[in-house]
């Protein structure tokens, strides 16, 4: 039974890689006409991300899927407001450090960064600011508050921010921010959220259930901003040291692959001990089936090693090599061409976006529909990085691209339907996928490399933002224009 399952995931994975495939066989054999030197590496790596990928997903349907659901259940039927409060900080923050979309960005800043920016502290820094958020959100749904007051605040406070943020950090404060909701935690924020607003009387599950991925991904981009600041403040000798002190505990950690499994198992330690205190601690009763969750979170650690093993050897060479090699071909249109369709295509297939899309359907009535939430997301991702690529291409500041986005986007809140804007934020949350975060992360970073005058830290990151801004116009846009002609048709009728 369990082959069968793996075999299905694994085939499912494979699937959402193709498209990847798909548009990089495209530029590769029809734009460019040559196949680079490691294609095989690359190939073998895309294979590797599949397996872990899926022993990953297995391991979550086994063990944190089930039991995080059961739990968010049984703490709304409790009502304890201190209590709930208390799990949504829990589950925010275990979740969020075990996201390896999250770990991958995370390493890739400390690496080009040199140290300065550590990655366990980001990923920690993030952790806590989604736990935070995410306990602020279950206090929204229990007294009803409006969400778009929440959003409008909220990224007023981010652009603010950005003024004041050294432009080292504000790329990558962006991507925590777009890379916080993904694979582990878009399913348990968003069964807590839905699951909250149908069993408080007076709630509407897709005006109150949605909402928490939307916060998820807002708030890191404020805190990040913050660390940034404090972080590029300290003195020459301070950095030197913190870096001395950051490369020997990186060496020790990364001595064999065995200490690399270990640091796996680390990542996912708040989430087992955060399901064992409220299971046996708060509730108080023991958990269904211990040895069947145990072999869960085990699948889990391996899937989540093997994921980050094929990132290294398959999807990040992918980035660098597609990006060298459109540079080199010295026309920028192509490169544009490849962004918009990579945005396109990963996006069309990511799994997060079609189960919300069908969660949104269902608890609208039929008033939204699915397959056109998808398309309109899809385009938006794909327009948001060719946007973005755009930037680094003609060196724009990406304050005045971020800045203008969200401004978009909070007077679309003001005039957009009520009953789509914790949808649409949340849409912006989930396009961002364990497979295209590391691939458009490295298609930023291999750009800034190889075109002259960029600094990679300043210019390398900040597509992933892009990706999470647009979305959110484009689906806003939708229900703006399906309103008026609801609207005309009644009028006409």
């Amino acid at each position: 039974m369990f082959l069968k399952s793996f075999g299905h995931a694994f085939l499912h994975a494979l699937k959402n890689l193709l498209p990847i495939v798909a548009v990089v066989l495209f530029f590769q054999l029809i734009i460019l006409q040559q196949v680079p030197d490691n294609s095989l590496n690359m190939a073998f790596g895309l294979l590797i991300v599949a397996f872990g990928v899926a022993l990953f997903l297995q391991g979550l349907d086994l063990s944190i899927f089930p039991v995080g659901k059961s739990l968010s259940n049984q703490f709304a039927r409790k009502g304890s407001i201190p209590i709930l409060l208390t799990f949504g900080f829990a589950l925010g923050f275990s979740a969020v450090v075990a996201e390896p979309a999250l770990i991958a960005v995370a390493n890739q800043a400390m690496e080009i960064s040199e140290g300065r920016v550590d990655a366990l502290t980001l990923r920690i820094l993030v952790a806590i600011s989604v736990g935070c958020v995410i306990a602020l959100g279950v206090f929204r749904i229990i007294f009803g508050h409006a969400i778009h007051w929440y959003m409008i605040i909220g990224y007023i406070l981010v652009v603010l921010v950005t003024f004041f943020a050294p432009e080292e950090i504000v790329g990558l404060a962006y991507d925590s921010g777009g890379v916080t909701t993904n694979i582990v935690t878009v399913p348990l924020i968003a069964a807590l959220g839905i699951g909250l607003a149908s069993s408080i009387k007076g709630r509407n599950p897709l005006i109150d259930g949605f909402g928490l991925v939307a916060l998820a991904v807002m708030v890191p981009m404020i805190s990040v901003q913050l660390y940034g600041i404090v972080v590029y403040s300290l003195s020459a000798d301070t950095q030197a040291a913190f870096q001395a002190v950051t490369h020997q505990a990186t060496q020790h950690v990364l001595v064999t692959a065995v200490l690399d499994l270990l640091t796996m198992f680390r990542d996912v330690l708040p989430i087992i001990i955060t399901i064992l205190f409220f299971q046996y601690i708060i509730l108080k009763r023991p958990l269904s089936n211990p040895p069947k969750i145990a072999f869960g979170f085990l699948l889990v650690i391996i899937g989540l090693y093997a994921f980050v093993v094929g990132l290294k050897i398959g999807l990040f060479p992918i980035g660098y090599s597609m990006a060298e090699q459109l540079i080199n071909l010295n026309r920028f249109g192509f490169i544009y061409l490849f962004a918009f369709m990579i945005g396109f295509a990963t996006t069309m297939a990511e799994p997060a976006l079609i189960a919300v899309g069908q969660q949104a359907e269902e608890a609208s009535g039929g008033r939204i529909k699915g397959n056109a939430i998808r398309l309109m997301v899809a385009l938006g991702v794909a327009v948001g990085i060719t946007i973005g690529v755009f930037r680094l291409i003609t060196g724009g500041s990406i304050h005045y691209f971020i800045i203008g986005g969200y401004t978009l986007v909070i007077l679309l809140t003001i005039i957009s339907p009520k009953y789509i804007t914790a949808l649409a934020f949340d849409l912006g949350g989930v396009t961002t996928s364990e497979v295209t975060v590391p691939l458009v992360t490295a298609l930023g970073i291999g750009l800034a490399t190889h075109i002259e005058g960029r600094n990679v830290l300043i210019d390398g990151f900040g597509l992933i933002a892009f990706a999470s801004i647009f979305p959110i116009v484009s689906v806003m846009c939708y229900a703006i224009v399906a309103d008026l002609l609801t609207k005309f048709n009644k009028v006409e009728s």
